[in-house]
């Protein structure tokens, strides 16, 4: 305790053996000790006990003569000050351009600013948590070769972002950081966010291009701006997730730079890179909310049930947004967070046909990929002994498989969770191959049956029976599976097949499975003759169906291409081997390669 105690100096850096109780002189392990108060060991005699008002320490000589109650004496405390801290200079008074300064990073990073400006966007909701600031007066028409400092600055405050409103004139105080490369404003408490009764001149969105370069963009950061010129859909697929939508500034997409120049060319490659990052923006709702997980029962924004937003379709800007700087990506917000209702800032042209138009000819042709069409439900799989991992709807109930695995570590389906899931994917597959119109129709992913103890062309089999349920009996059949196949072993659980309304076409001798090793990482191609019913053999055509390797695994051979590219060559080049057979086999030069390629512009 503090009124009694023995304090040990030691001659060594590890834990003293306890030493003897009464007095301890003379032990070569310790240089001195003291013992005060009522301990039991001490030097000579106890030192006087301190208490709340008193301390000890060393008389005025100073002197070590092994005996405590000699050599302490009792005093009065001496309580000094409690050490000194730094003191938080006064905030400084700068406008929002002199805070952003002329770079990605503020010249007050770290400081506590006091500033002005109008109000320009609001997210008290949505997880922004904040609002845009931007001076008075400024934006309009904006020249970027002399516009070097935005005039826009987000402010971080949540209880703050509930009590402004757009147009409001309003002046904060708080410190300047960058927040993963947004510079921005975090006022202590909504106190320090003050709406002015003063009015302050309209803020107007900066009339501008998309800027092609981070710099001057930079001088943006933060301001509302009214993009000029044709965009262009450049990607939807975070779109149903964080609602977010890929443009890019012109009437033309952003293009994988390997497919429009080759890959063995760095100068060009580089140019095509450079070239889509200068068009390159991501449109925002105005939240960080996710769709898959707190927002699922939310409407999604920008989607409605009769229009779909896709890749290549011409964007048009209807109201000014906000650009801002968040997730490593330049980003246009709208002022307030999208919820599903009212009109987006944002208009897309309908670019889906009713159709392809009319090319002539007797017979159409299509590919169908069925999204994993396995009879073999996952229920049916754990049933039989294996076990499965799920993909659940938002009330938790399973829907597909994510993954099967068997009791000798085989791969099971890949398809509908239950029954239930079966016959509502049946039924989309069927209303769809039904109003195609085409005649003859190629498969891809549909169940391996082989791999489930099944005959091979059961699922198949099952998915005719279904479309002939629905259009008539006898409207479709499948081509069967070859009498003579190679070895199954190396086969996926997916296949390749074909389907082909009757009275249209009839197929040509039986078809042939490419079982060539370069395809154990891929689907076997499946090549069939047809020709119209009541034809001579001047009409005969050649379908080869295809399901390449994806890109999505396998090794990366550094060109850009994505993985398993020397996968995909050596698939490619046995392709065409396999369909110089076909041709001669079957005794036709029209051929149609049809399939997944699994390559995407």
């Amino acid at each position: 305790s503090a009124t009694t105690g023995t304090i040990f100096l030691a001659r060594q850096a590890t834990a003293l053996t306890a030493p003897p109780t009464g007095s301890v002189t003379g032990n070569g392990a310790i240089a001195d000790l003291v013992g005060f108060g009522t301990s039991n060991t001490f030097e000579g005699a106890l030192a006087p006990s301190p208490s709340a008002t008193t301390s000890i320490a060393r008389d005025a000589a100073g002197k070590d003569t092994d005996s405590n109650v000699t050599d302490f004496v009792a005093a009065a405390g001496t309580p000094g000050a409690a050490p000194g801290g730094t003191t938080e200079p006064p905030p400084t008074t700068a406008t929002i351009e002199e805070i952003q300064g002329t770079t990605d990073t503020s010249p007050y990073a770290g400081q506590s600013v006091t500033t002005e400006g109008v109000v320009t966007a609001a997210y008290p909701t949505g997880g922004f948590n904040g609002f845009y600031l931007q001076t008075a007066g400024t934006g309009g028409d904006v020249d970027l070769a002399t516009h070097t400092r935005s005039d826009g600055v987000f402010v971080f405050s949540s209880a703050a972002a509930a009590l402004v409103h757009v147009g409001d004139h309003v002046q904060v105080t708080g410190k300047v950081a960058e927040f993963n490369g947004l510079t921005e404003i975090a006022p202590p408490s909504a106190s320090d966010v003050t709406v002015l009764a003063t009015p302050a001149p309209a803020v107007k969105p900066a009339v501008v291009a998309l800027p092609g370069s981070d710099a001057q963009r930079e001088s943006l950061e933060g301001m509302l701006v009214s993009l000029q010129g044709p965009f262009t859909v450049a990607d939807n697929y975070s779109l149903n997730q964080y609602a977010e939508i890929g443009l890019a500034a012109g009437d033309q997409p952003l293009w994988q730079p390997t497919e429009v120049a080759d890959p063995h060319d760095a100068a060009a490659i580089a140019a095509v890179v450079a070239d889509n990052a200068a068009r390159k923006v991501t449109l925002d709702d105005g939240s960080s909310t996710n769709y898959f997980s707190t927002g699922k029962n939310s409407p999604l924004p920008w989607l409605t049930q009769d229009h779909q937003i896709r890749v290549g379709a011409p964007a048009s800007f209807t109201s000014p947004m906000v650009l801002d700087y968040r997730n490593a990506l330049w980003k246009l917000q709208p002022t307030a967070q999208l919820t599903g209702s009212g009109e987006p800032p944002v208009s897309f042209g309908h670019t889906r046909t009713d159709g392809p138009g009319p090319v002539g000819g007797d017979v159409q042709i299509a590919s169908f990929n069925v999204l994993n069409y396995f009879p073999t439900t996952g229920a049916d799989f754990v049933a039989a002994g294996g076990s499965c991992t799920w993909y659940d709807d938002r009330a938790g109930n399973h829907v597909t498989v994510n993954t099967c695995t068997g009791p000798n570590g085989e791969e099971g389906p890949r398809g509908a969770a239950d029954a239930d899931d079966l016959a509502r994917q049946q039924d989309k597959i069927v209303r769809a191959i039904n109003g195609l119109g085409a005649d003859v129709v190629s498969l891809e992913e549909i169940e391996n049956s082989a791999k489930f103890g099944e005959p091979r062309d059961a699922a198949v089999s099952t998915l005719v029976d279904a479309l002939n349920a629905a259009a008539g009996a006898g409207t479709w059949a499948f081509v069967p599976t070859p009498s003579t196949i190679g070895d199954q072993a190396d086969e996926d659980v997916i296949r390749t097949a074909f389907i082909y309304r009757t009275g249209v076409v009839e197929p040509v001798g039986e078809s042939l499975v490419d079982d060539a090793p370069e395809f154990d990482v891929a689907r076997d191609p499946l090549a069939q003759a047809f020709q119209p019913v009541g034809r001579t053999s001047a009409s005969r055509f050649l379908v080869i169906v295809n399901h390449f390797k994806s890109k999505g695994s396998g090794p990366d051979d550094g060109t850009g291409q994505g993985n398993s590219n020397p996968q995909r060559v050596a698939q490619a080049q046995q392709l065409v081997s396999f369909a110089d057979q076909a041709k001669t086999h079957f005794g036709t030069d029209r051929v149609f390669l049809s399939g997944d390629f699994n390559a995407y512009t």
